[in-house]
């Protein structure tokens, strides 16, 4: 990978880590349910001139992804983050969408994998076992589960998405945004006053940076330039790196919130991780292996 795409690749993974803090710190001024629907609109706004039409065989699978990776997924984690003292346990807790899609993958798919795999999936939920003992976590249970429920949307979604032909990233991002704030839009009426909230923050800068960050940076930027170096790398040597996301959560955590993790916040959240990065490796080595010769006779 040549310097600057490595460079790219780093600055992604950074923005990725700072969406934990600007979401943590704009759900402190909004509601959850209203960030997520300001949020989805800005991102609709910027690229609404590049919804294009799908296939109508593409439009159940599109509306599943969209309201699983888009409504469901980030309107519980910005619940969480809304409910959360800390950001670490969040950003580390997320990867276990990783594990369930492989998971499901098995389930809904019929893909197959070997006990090695099944061991890395072991780690990581055991992780997520003792991560749930650590104090912090024991004291905001609601939140884990809210989390929980989180990385589940978004492995389904990226099932779902499998399937999915004919979209490009950025115009998937431009439908994810129109077809979640419907939904979005009639919960955040039902459950909180969006209006009042909007129409009392108009002047707050740093509240409009913050959403800004998450919509342009974190979605636009992110994904857009992850898909352009997807298009030109193997999959396989671009998806490791993504595990510097929660490290560098992390450590923005400890220097910008003030998170101030535990002995087993830490340990599991080291077992998740490295049940994560077991599994990456074993699918980058099963696409690496050569095609097993036919047999004799054939």
């Amino acid at each position: 990978m040549p310097a600057r795409h490595l460079m790219l690749l780093l600055l992604i993974c950074l923005i990725w880590a700072g969406n934990f803090i600007a979401a943590a710190w704009a759900v402190e001024i909004l509601e959850p349910v209203t960030f997520t629907v300001v949020r989805f609109a800005l991102v609709l706004a910027v690229l609404a001139p590049l919804l294009r039409i799908p296939h109508r065989s593409q439009w159940p699978r599109l509306l599943a992804c969209c309201w699983t990776m888009g409504a469901v997924h980030f309107g519980l984690v910005f619940f969480a983050l809304g409910r959360s003292e800390d950001v670490s346990s969040i950003a580390l807790l997320m990867q276990v969408y990783i594990p369930m899609s492989t998971l499901l993958a098995v389930l809904i798919l019929g893909e197959r994998i070997g006990w090695r795999t099944t061991l890395g999936i072991l780690i990581a939920f055991g992780g997520v076992l003792v991560m749930g003992l650590d104090p912090l976590v024991l004291a905001q249970l609601d939140v884990l589960v809210l989390v929980l429920g989180s990385a589940f949307a978004l492995a389904m979604g990226t099932i779902l998405m499998r399937g999915l032909q004919g979209i490009g990233v950025l115009s998937f991002q431009a439908w994810n945004a129109s077809l979640s704030l419907p939904p979005l839009m009639v919960l955040a009426w039902w459950l909180e006053s969006p209006l009042t909230q909007i129409s009392a923050n108009l002047d707050h800068p740093g509240l409009w940076g913050a959403i800004a960050y998450s919509a342009i940076g974190a979605s636009i930027i992110g994904h857009g330039g992850f898909y352009w170096l997807i298009q030109r790398h193997e999959v396989n040597k671009v998806t490791p790196y993504l595990l510097l996301v929660p490290v560098l959560a992390v450590i923005l955590g400890i220097l910008i919130w003030g998170d101030r993790p535990g002995l087993r916040l830490i340990t599991g959240g080291g077992l998740v991780l490295g049940g994560v990065l077991w599994i990456t490796l074993r699918a980058r080595f099963r696409r690496r292996l050569p095609p097993r010769p036919p047999p004799a006779g054939t």
